[in-house]
Formats: structure tokens, C-alpha cells, sequence
């Protein structure tokens, strides 16, 4: 599974899933990161934010730390609309 491009894989029930939509920067990048720590390494988390700054700092944020970061479609992020959904790979 490591080979695959994060795009391609499947998401599996395993995965954490945090919804910080109206969640005000730096607070969703800080629970992002905690989420993190709790998943072993190339552990899964689905992070719903806000369109805009906070899914530019949350991304930017968790890339600096060595963690792959794609962007999912806006269809995706649920209750939120206008929102966006991550997807991020401990690294």
C-alpha cells in the first residue's frame, strides 16, 4: 500500500476524521497536528476546514513536518458549504 499515490488509495474505516469547520487558525492546525500524534506513522486523517486561509495554513503547516498533504474535492467536505476536505498521511 505504501507505493500508491495518496489520491489513489482507498480511505479505510481506520482513518481519524476531524471536523473543524468555523474552527478559527492557528486552533485547526494545532488540532490537526494533535490528531496526528495520536495515529502511527502513515496512519490517515480526514481534516474538514474552512475554504481559504485555514486550509492553507493547516496544509502548509502539517508539509513543514513532513506529512503528505492532498486536497480533496469541495463536494467532499460535508456539512460545511464552501468547505474542503484534506487528506493527510503521517509522515
Amino acid at each position: 500500500m505504501a507505493d500508491l499515490p495518496l489520491g489513489d488509495e482507498p480511505i479505510p474505516a481506520s482513518a481519524l476524521h476531524l471536523n473543524l469547520c468555523g474552527t478559527p487558525c492557528p486552533l485547526n492546525y494545532v488540532r490537526s497536528r494533535l490528531a496526528l500524534e495520536q495515529l502511527p506513522p502513515g496512519g490517515l486523517l480526514l481534516v474538514d476546514l474552512d475554504a481559504g486561509e485555514p486550509e492553507r495554513m493547516v496544509a502548509e503547516g502539517l508539509r513543514s513536518e513532513g506529512h503528505a498533504v492532498e486536497w480533496l474535492a469541495e463536494a467532499a467536505a460535508g456539512p460545511s458549504p464552501g468547505g474542503v476536505r484534506l487528506r493527510i498521511r503521517r509522515g
